[in-house]
């Protein structure tokens, strides 16, 4: 018999189906035996009747997390037990044999427990199987495949960058060192940056989705030692507002699919799909702080960048002012942001740069770039670079590149802000930081801020 899966049990009403998947909960009443089962198309109840001998004797050795096969039939419910809030609520399999395929040795808790996130984290392999983890990265997927289908959309081209890469030619020093050949030193790649600008030169408008890696020991809510990095960068713009005009879209363009195929999984965690406006609100650094020192009387004037409590408070006014999730803060200093950012010739010492601030965190960075072959010398000598340590990519510059600009997301950090989780953890498969790799590191951690 051909297996059928349980999202397609609705079109076999009355039918003997071969259904395979696990157990998510085994529940004895009288001498009737329940379950839920699930597969990769959603989740059934099933019941076994006391007539059914054989079925009920495999039943009875059967527990959660039992991955199983199984021959029933497909009934209605009874009036009284029809639940319509969830799948396959109306029916249930009248279950007529039973194969145990793999038998779980004993449970740690169950997967509807309330447990800490460490606790959490240390049977990840486990815990992952859980309604919410599964909502949770159901969700990322469908992120990832929105970000690809509108880029694609919109002629964009991508590719895989390396995540092996030589001297550190951004400069920014926290980059985890590897051995390599030919007693050379690697390191892993922070950012395919590098890479996307001299693929402008190639496809025009590209983008990368691939894990990057930073050594930074931080030990907070919303950073990790390696994540997945959604890069895009494109040519020919007129400035950054290019940019963020196309990102602006794409955002719409991931909202509008997240309604659509992730209803369910945005209820059960109770989280809402935003409205992204058709222009994000943007302002200056400067008139931003200028903003929070009228509004609150905390001076930030002289900061070179946001913190937190920036990012959260005009995220906040955003939304009450604006009517909008999303906020884009433009216009960093020239000292805040890699020596390839342009320079804004008609505003002196600040950069056509921008960062995307999403429900109280910024989620992406992005500008437009230096594309002038002796300007991006200059740039890197200012920030006392030795531009000889990446002659590498400075070929595409020299052999000419279209002005250009992109920007960097991490799809981690972008699904927490969706789904208002607390801690980018949460929305990370396994997570990497100064703590834990898939293990906890030591047992003295420093506190998350």
């Amino acid at each position: 018999m051909e297996r059928t899966l349980i999202k397609d049990l609705q079109e076999k009403f009355g039918k003997r189906v071969l259904v395979k998947g696990s157990v998510n909960v085994r529940r004895d009443q009288g001498k009737m035996v329940f379950f839920d089962f699930r597969d990769l198309s959603g989740s059934v109840q099933g019941v076994v009747l006391p007539s059914e001998t054989d079925a009920m004797m495999i039943a009875k050795e059967t527990r959660p997390e039992a991955v199983v096969e199984l021959e029933a039939i497909v009934n209605e419910r009874p009036a009284k037990n029809v639940n319509k809030k969830v799948q396959n609520g109306d029916i249930e399999l009248d279950i007529k044999a039973m194969h145990i395929l793999a038998s779980p040795r004993e449970l740690p808790f169950g997967l509807d427990a309330d447990v800490n996130l460490d606790t959490y984290l240390d049977y990840l392999p486990y815990t992952l199987r859980s309604e919410k983890s599964r909502a949770i990265f159901k969700v990322q997927a469908e992120i990832a495949k929105a970000y690809r289908a509108h880029l694609n959309s919109e002629n964009f081209t991508e590719f895989q960058a390396p995540k092996l890469i030589g001297d550190d030619a951004e400069g920014s020093g926290e980059v985890f060192e590897v051995d390599y050949l030919y007693g050379k030193k690697a390191h892993l790649a922070t950012s395919p940056q590098l890479y996307k600008q001299i693929m402008v030169g190639v496809f025009e408008r590209v983008f990368a989705i691939g894990n990057v890696f930073r050594a930074e020991k931080h030990a907070t809510s919303r950073h990790l030692n390696e994540y997945t990095s959604i890069d895009a960068e494109m040519g020919f713009i007129e400035d950054h507002t290019t940019v963020m005009a196309v990102e602006n879209r794409l955002l719409r363009a991931i909202a509008e699919h997240l309604k659509k195929t992730c209803a369910d999984e945005f209820a059960l965690l109770g989280a809402n799909v935003p409205d992204v406006p058709e222009s994000i609100p943007f302002m200056k650094l400067r008139e931003a702080q200028e903003l929070i020192f009228r509004e609150t009387g905390k001076d930030k004037r002289t900061e070179p960048d946001l913190e937190p409590e920036d990012e959260r408070w005009l995220c906040e006014w955003s939304k009450k002012n604006k009517d909008s999730d999303f906020m884009f803060v433009t216009h960093y200093p020239v000292s805040k942001r890699p020596f390839y950012t342009m320079e804004d010739e008609n505003d002196p010492g600040y950069t056509k740069s921008f960062d995307l601030l999403f429900r109280g965190i910024e989620i992406t960075t992005g500008g437009q770039r230096r594309h002038n072959y002796e300007n991006l010398i200059e740039g890197a000598k200012m920030k006392g670079l030795n531009p000889e340590n990446f002659s590498y990519y400075l070929q595409a510059f020299k052999y000419s590149i279209p002005p250009h600009g992109g920007w960097g997301m991490g799809l981690e950090r972008l699904t927490a802000r969706f789904l208002n989780l607390p801690n980018v953890k949460e929305a990370t498969l396994f997570p990497r930081d100064i703590n834990r790799i898939d293990v906890l590191l030591s047992t003295d951690k420093p506190k998350e801020k």
